[in-house]
Formats: structure tokens, C-alpha cells, sequence
């Protein structure tokens, strides 16, 4: 394998998704192989203290890179090796062909969270599209009924995510609330993306700054209400169930599968708004569970997917594009 092809292209890659947009990945580049692991300090200990997260994420990925290497003609096949003690899940080496799959690098750079306004749901075909990429790995796409009962959820999980100290403060971490602010277009998450005016993220920003001493006084439903309701804003609520059992290497192999499923929608003209905070917190994802008539912990991802009414913002990365190729911010190496 040209692990030299693949370091210009490597880029290209970090644009897959990741929580709270912390870009967890790393890549060690060895003879005859690629070793994909983590950095724990892009991890979410609060907010995701499984890890499940992290390693969806990081199939997210591993799949993002075979679609990027196949794209480009590159033979790379991918041999999983989960090690928590040597934050690795695998690695990639030379294979006998390219890896096969619809996807493009297109698709991979124009894929985008969207957490506007939609016209309307996926329809039938495409919930039955991506309900086969699921089945295929074993899990299932499924469409969460009762709006009002999930409303509800909403709300509920929004108040517990704000009502705990830790939680909050990881998310001021990689809160980017300051367009002048030295990590603004490297990582996390903007006001640009949260579909925020620069009044909104001005006032957010004071109440989390406010937030130890305001907490006792009901910060936290204040913070929740803000947050609105996203499903007014159109589309519905798709959930990704996972196969009995999965340990923490099936769900790293189960993230290959989201993004998948992310590209599928993509490449229908949808997008997805993740609504994480229903799998987060153990009482909404108990009862969406019931609402689904599936064991909760089977419950990995749910989202509200729709037709955007315009584009989104890209998401900031440790990389950019430039008019001659690629340049990693982190390494300020250019490529391409």
C-alpha cells in the first residue's frame, strides 16, 4: 500500500462526525499498516461515560477513510483490533482491491449535520434504505412514533443533561461561541451550527459562565426551554438499534454502519439533526425503548432527518481546503 497516497488524502477524511465535534482520531502510521486509535483528551468522560460515543465515532471513521482510499483507486481493507489499553481499534492495510461501496469523497465532504428547518421526513424508500443498511450488520432503522410523547422526552433529557455540573462544563469546553476565538474554525461546536444568532450566543455564553452560581436558582430548565423544540422545525425521528450484545468492538464496527446510513440520506438529498440527549440520559432512552418496544440499551443513535429547507454550515475541522490541496491546521502540512 502507498501509505504516502493515503497520507495526502488522510485530510479528506476527518470529515467524518463526531460528538460534540472533538475529532477523537488518530492515525499511526507504521511499515505495513495504519493504526486508528484515540486521543482521550477529545473524549466526553461526562457526557458519554460508556464510550459509546467515542466509538461510534471512530467507526464513523474507519469507514469515512475506506470510502475516501476507494475513491481514489487506493487497495485498503481493514482489520479490527479493539485494545482500550493502546487506545486502538484497528488497522488499516494493503488489500487485494479497493473497498467496495456507492459512497464517494463528494459525498463525504458535502455530508453535513443540519440542525434547521426541514420540509418534511424521509419517505418510505429511503427509511427502507437505510433500514437495509442496518439489517445487513444486524441492526434497524426505525421511525419513533408519537411526537408529543417525544416532545416530552425532549424536554426531559435537555433538563437532566443541563442539571449536571460535569456535563455542562465539558460542553463549554468545545462550545464555540466567540467567532474571534483561537479554536473557532478547528473543532467543536459554533453558533454558526447550532443555528445560533450572535445575541443567542452572547446570552448563552453568559448563562454558562453563570452556570455555578445560577444552577441552584433553575439555570438549568431555563437552559433547556432555550433550547427550543427541533421538532418544529420539521422531518421525523429516526433511531438506529443496534444487535443484542454489542460490545465495544461491535460498536465501533456498528459506527462503520452510521455512517453508512448518514451517506444514504446524504445521497437522498436529507439531512440528520442528532438528538443524542434521548440515548444519554438512562430515563429517556428507558422509555423510548417502550415507545419502540426494543431493549434500550439496543437504542445507539437517534436523529430527526429531513429535506433541508437551505444549507448548512460545515462543521470546523483540524483541517481545511486550499486552493492547492489540503492543509492540516494541527501539523500546518500541505497536502494535496
Amino acid at each position: 500500500m502507498d501509505l504516502a497516497a493515503f497520507h495526502a488524502l488522510e485530510p479528506l477524511c476527518w470529515r467524518a462526525p463526531s460528538a460534540h465535534n472533538t475529532q477523537p482520531w488518530r492515525l499511526r502510521y507504521e511499515r505495513w499498516a495504519i493504526t486508528v486509535g484515540w486521543d482521550p483528551a477529545d473524549a466526553l468522560p461526562a457526557g458519554d461515560p460508556t464510550g459509546r460515543d467515542l466509538r461510534l465515532s471512530l467507526g464513523a471513521f474507519v469507514e469515512t477513510c475506506l470510502i475516501v482510499a476507494a475513491d481514489a483507486r487506493l487497495r485498503l481493507d481493514w482489520a479490527a483490533d479493539h485494545d482500550e489499553s493502546d487506545r486502538r481499534v484497528g488497522r488499516l492495510r494493503p488489500g487485494r482491491q479497493p473497498y467496495r461501496t456507492p459512497f464517494r469523497t463528494a459525498d463525504v465532504w458535502d455530508r453535513r449535520t443540519h440542525r434547521g428547518r426541514f420540509t418534511g421526513g424521509p419517505d418510505a424508500d429511503v427509511v427502507a434504505a437505510v433500514d437495509a443498511v442496518a439489517r445487513r450488520a444486524g441492526g434497524a432503522v426505525r421511525v419513533v412514533p408519537a411526537a408529543g410523547r417525544l416532545r416530552a422526552l425532549l424536554r426531559t433529557a435537555d433538563r437532566q443533561v443541563y442539571a449536571d455540573p460535569a456535563v455542562v462544563a465539558e460542553l463549554r469546553r468545545w462550545l464555540r461561541l466567540d467567532r474571534s476565538g483561537p479554536r473557532y474554525r478547528t473543532d467543536g461546536l459554533s453558533d454558526r451550527c447550532l443555528g445560533l444568532g450572535r445575541a443567542a450566543a452572547t446570552g448563552l455564553r453568559a448563562a454558562l459562565a453563570a452556570y455555578p452560581a445560577l444552577r441552584p436558582l433553575g439555570l438549568p430548565r431555563l437552559l433547556a426551554a432555550a433550547s427550543g423544540d427541533p421538532l418544529a422545525q420539521g422531518g421525523a425521528v429516526l433511531a438506529l438499534v443496534a444487535p443484542p450484545g454489542l460490545d465495544a468492538a461491535g460498536q465501533v464496527e456498528f459506527g462503520r454502519v452510521l455512517m453508512r446510513m448518514w451517506l444514504t440520506l446524504h445521497t437522498a438529498g436529507l439531512a440528520a439533526h442528532p438528538l443524542s440527549q434521548l440515548v444519554d440520559v438512562a430515563a429517556t432512552r428507558d422509555a423510548l425503548g417502550t415507545l419502540l418496544d426494543v431493549a434500550p440499551e439496543r437504542i445507539v443513535h437517534v436523529a430527526r432527518v429531513g429535506r433541508p429547507v437551505a444549507p448548512a454550515p460545515h462543521s470546523a475541522r483540524r483541517v481545511e481546503r486550499t486552493g492547492g490541496g489540503v492543509l492540516m491546521r494541527d501539523a500546518a502540512v500541505r497536502v494535496g
